[in-house]
């Protein structure tokens, strides 16, 4: 329940359908029940899909799979990208400016389910990356695109790194 938009009814319903430990190994069979979250995600039915065609990637439909699992996360996505301040918000609104509302939920549920499945798998506690852990990743191409947007709204603008 620390991820945000996980409540104790989505909990119980990951704990129903994953299990405590996503790791565990199939009796007889000799294999993981889910080798890594892509597995878990492809068996839900939530993981992007991918249509190429002629050397083009387009976006693709996502797999039939869990319906109930796929309907609780999509639902934890939407409530999660609604906490002010989160990762998820914040990537969230990026997606929803190119991809739609929708898409940029299933994105969102996309990463609830990786989320979890690192939490039962190693044991550990969810940790928040802020809504500023984007802008981090890449300091050069912030700066130049929002200096590019300054430029189109009639600006001069020159990018000189501040002295520290």
């Amino acid at each position: 329940m620390q991820i945000p938009g996980v409540d104790w009814v989505i909990a119980a319903t990951i704990i129903a359908e994953v299990g405590v430990d996503p790791r565990i190994k199939c009796p007889g069979a000799g294999m993981w029940v889910f080798a890594s979250a892509s597995h878990l995600a492809s068996w839900t039915g939530i993981c992007p899909g991918n249509h190429e065609s002629a050397g083009k990637q387009r976006g693709g439909k996502t797999r039939k799979g869990n319906v109930y699992f796929k309907t609780a996360l999509i639902t934890a996505a939407v409530t999660g990208c609604r906490k002010r301040g989160s990762y998820l918000a914040d990537k969230h609104r990026r997606l929803r400016a190119r991809r739609g509302t929708m898409r940029a939920a299933v994105a969102i549920a996309h990463k609830i389910l990786l989320v979890a499945y690192h939490m039962l798998a190693s044991g550990s506690d969810y940790r928040e990356l802020g809504p500023t852990f984007l802008d981090r990743l890449d300091h050069r191409r912030n700066a130049s695109q929002l200096a590019r947007r300054l430029r189109d709204m009639g600006y001069d603008v020159q990018i000189k790194l501040r002295a520290a």
